[in-house]
């Protein structure tokens, strides 16, 4: 576990802070996250004929809103001005699989817009679908890819491949 002095939202005491990036240059960044919710075969079969609207399109919609809203729901986030956020909803084998993506220019990364409006958005497939069963889960809510900014580009799937 690294040491609270590494960790860029403590200071040199382990005081929580929100990290000062206005001598960062800006520069554009993006990033997408992915969430499943995994769904029994009757739920998944019922999708089209859920009383309360499509389940998928309103999850849809609360995550772009979610990405929107970051910085009033984690502590340390910076409010961001974002240029792009999209977020797709699929339905696979098991449930729904969800990405949000989005982009900004700016001093810091969108990596937090795109993890909230991913859990959001699986949320909301929950809380649209919870009335046919309670047992659907919500799993693997995960930071795909980044880029820009001085840590550069990330993907999950060159970090696999690198194992």
């Amino acid at each position: 576990m690294p040491k609270l002095s590494k960790l860029s939202h403590f200071d040199s005491s382990g005081q929580a802070h929100m990290v000062d990036v206005s001598g960062k240059l800006a520069t554009r960044r993006t990033a997408t996250a992915s969430a499943f919710v995994e769904l029994p075969a009757a739920v998944l079969a019922a999708l089209p004929d859920n009383p309360k609207g499509n389940p998928l399109e309103v999850a849809r919609f609360a995550g772009i809103q979610a990405a929107k809203r970051t910085a009033e729901l984690i502590p340390m986030c910076h409010p961001l001005s974002l240029t792009h956020v999209d977020v797709k909803t699929q339905i696979v084998a098991g449930g729904v699989r969800i990405t949000a993506s989005a982009a900004t220019a700016g001093p810091t990364g969108v990596e937090m817009e795109t993890l909230t409006a991913a859990a959001v958005a699986a949320l909301t497939v929950y809380d649209m679908t919870k009335a046919l069963d309670k047992a659907i889960v919500i799993r693997e809510v995960r930071l795909e890819s980044k880029s820009g900014g001085k840590s550069g580009h990330f993907s999950r799937d060159a970090k696999s491949a690198a194992h």
